[in-house]
């Protein structure tokens, strides 16, 4: 039985310090959400052999639980292919998970299945976990492919939906107004008609692209730009709660992934260092130095489309404990 441990080390290889003395679970990390059922067989596998035959599937992931502490060696062992099939960064082969302070890219089924979303969302959610694990630091990320918003990503530091830009080909469209009635019954009336012409209100429009789904004749069809709406640091937690708000409109994915990596270097030049854990969350960063401190970090050497449109003030509400 092992009596002495360091929980420091135990947490950043993705074990958790449970209630039961001498007891942990894994936390098993699916960035993006796609998971192979060779995989799903291991998961199954661990917990029977090593935990105590249950599997808690959370946002994140999955949490394998009962694992007694001396047999986290083997099941960082038993757990390895998966981490290699998932394509997860790792410091050493057979060494478990890494970094446990930032947490699973999480996104929605994306355009692998829905009509509505707009971009493969697994495919950028692990983008994303290249370029920023392993790292101790306190993020969450989730993308969802339209403003349905199913993966709840305006509960993130970095929320990210995937948005069409609309384009109109007036010679095609007969005015049927199948359009205009879906936008304004399902969306946000971004949509008119002016003289048998259809106008679209371009500071209203959330690019949803029910316009583009709803048109008999093809008049509307999608850019062949990828196009986003980063929304910042949506918060849960016992203090201060929020939804994350609107920053940027027809952003690129290069330009989100820069802003994220830069997020890192502001957040180690700032975070308190009596923060409990050494992790401080990142709104409540920006709260103390002001969000255009944060801006100037995040924009360094970020080269936005000439089509982004930027909220330059951000300004967060929710109820406030103190």
């Amino acid at each position: 039985m092992i009596r002495d441990l360091n929980t420091k080390k135990v947490m950043k290889n993705a074990f958790r310090i449970t209630k039961h003395k001498y007891q942990t679970s894994l936390r098993v990390r699916v960035p993006g959400g796609l998971i192979d059922p060779e995989s799903l067989m291991t998961v199954s596998k661990i917990s029977s052999e090593y935990g105590d035959g249950q599997i808690h599937i959370t946002l994140t992931g999955f949490e394998i639980l009962g694992i007694a502490m001396e047999d986290m060696g083997q099941v960082n062992q038993m757990i390895q292919p998966v981490i290699e099939k998932l394509d997860i960064n790792q410091d050493e082969k057979g060494t478990g998970y890494g970094a446990a302070g930032t947490r699973n890219v999480s996104a929605c089924v994306g355009n692998k299945v829905c009509p509505k979303a707009q971009y493969n969302t697994t495919k950028f959610a692990k983008r994303v976990e290249k370029a920023i694990f392993p790292h101790d630091l306190h993020f969450k990320v989730a993308l969802t492919g339209c403003p349905n918003d199913c993966i709840k990503a305006r509960m993130h530091d970095f929320g990210i939906i995937g948005t069409c830009l609309p384009e109109y080909e007036m010679d095609r469209c007969v005015t049927c107004m199948a359009c205009v009635n879906k936008c304004k019954s399902y969306s946000v009336g971004a949509l008119r008609c002016e003289n048998n012409k259809i106008i679209r209100n371009e500071e209203k429009c959330i690019g949803c692209g029910e316009c583009v789904l709803n048109c008999p004749m093809n008049a509307w069809t999608r850019s062949p730009k990828k196009y986003y709406k980063l929304m910042i640091m949506g918060r849960t937690g016992k203090r201060n709660p929020r939804l994350a708000e609107d920053w940027l409109r027809w952003v690129d994915e290069d330009s989100i992934v820069k802003i994220i990596e830069n997020t890192y270097d502001y957040v180690k030049e700032y975070i308190d260092p009596k923060a409990p854990g050494g992790k401080e969350h990142i709104g409540y960063i920006i709260d103390r130095t002001g969000f255009q401190e944060y801006r100037k970090w995040a924009l360094k050497d970020v080269n936005l489309p000439e089509e982004t449109i930027e909220n330059k003030n951000v300004y967060w509400g929710g109820p406030k404990y103190y």
